[in-house]
């Protein structure tokens, strides 16, 4: 059985920022032939509830920003990522949450150093080392309308 790694939020874990969820029935209904491989990269690293973060560019680098601190939280966020896709090598699919500065693959709302918005097609940082490691990725709201008929 394939294996997909999924956001753990759209399975209805309550790890959003905000304690809540974003489970999506029909997006598990499409994966249901594959073994589905939680993560949640933010609750893991800085526990729910929690400050929101967003993607900020600095120096040609996207870098995770506190909102609550202004400070680079990406680090705690990549290591988890790494050590995932280290302990999960058969994973063959990503399917992170659209627009979350973690999950994004290719909708997360990207700022200057002065939170002017720049662009909504940013990668978060756990969809970073998927992409790097070559895995097929997917926003979740993408691969839904894609594979829905």
């Amino acid at each position: 059985m394939k294996k997909v790694a999924l956001s753990a939020c759209l399975l209805g874990c309550t790890c959003r920022y905000d304690s809540d969820d974003n489970f999506n029935e029909n997006l598990l209904n499409l994966l249901n032939s594959y073994e589905i491989i939680p993560f949640c990269p933010e609750d893991h690293c800085f526990g729910t509830p929690r400050p929101t973060m967003d993607l900020v560019e600095v120096d040609k680098k996207t870098l995770a920003i506190s909102n609550a601190n202004q400070e680079n939280i990406s680090d705690p966020i990549s290591v988890y990522a790494k050590d995932f896709f280290i302990k999960n090598p058969e994973i063959e699919l990503f399917i992170g949450k659209d627009r979350s500065p973690s999950c994004a693959v290719k909708s997360g709302k990207v700022y200057d150093v002065e939170k002017n918005l720049l662009h909504k097609k940013g990668t978060g940082l756990m969809s970073k080392v998927a992409l790097d490691l070559g895995i097929e990725s997917w926003d979740a709201e993408v691969y839904e309308a894609s594979h829905t008929s």
